[in-house]
């Protein structure tokens, strides 16, 4: 969902990689909440971190604890961040409620996402 919402928002601005510490095929719920928002993540394929090269990346943002422990660092210029955002797939019960898992994290990483964009890290400004 994440990359999902970074490229839209990016508006070809930024180049997004998202890549995961133990990649697992993509969840149709997350497919389903970020179609609401005319979003298709519905192509994307989950990456592990062998498929990138952390040197090269300007900006790394993990999204979960387990991920911050394990994500390997880069060059000392590197930026770095990290939000903790609890994985809606280990949300079970009835459908309507996990889907609300899903569109809860959506949302989180939706209004994140918009403000790092419009941070000073993406328009130029001094941090």
């Amino acid at each position: 969902m994440a990359e999902g919402l970074a490229r839209h928002y990016g508006m070809g601005r930024v180049e997004v990689f998202s890549v995961g510490v133990t990649p697992v095929p993509l969840n149709p719920r997350a497919v389903q909440v970020m179609a609401e928002k005319d979003i298709d993540i519905s192509r994307h394929v989950p990456k592990g971190l062998h498929t990138v090269v952390m040197n090269d990346m300007d900006l790394v943002v993990t999204l979960c604890d387990f991920a911050q422990t394990l994500c390997p660092s880069g060059p000392l210029v590197q930026h770095r961040l990290h939000w903790s955002i609890r994985d809606p797939t280990g949300v079970w019960g009835p459908e309507w409620f996990v889907l609300r898992a899903y569109r809860k994290v959506r949302e989180e990483l939706d209004r994140r996402i918009r403000s790092l964009l419009t941070s000073p890290l993406f328009t130029g400004e001094r941090l």
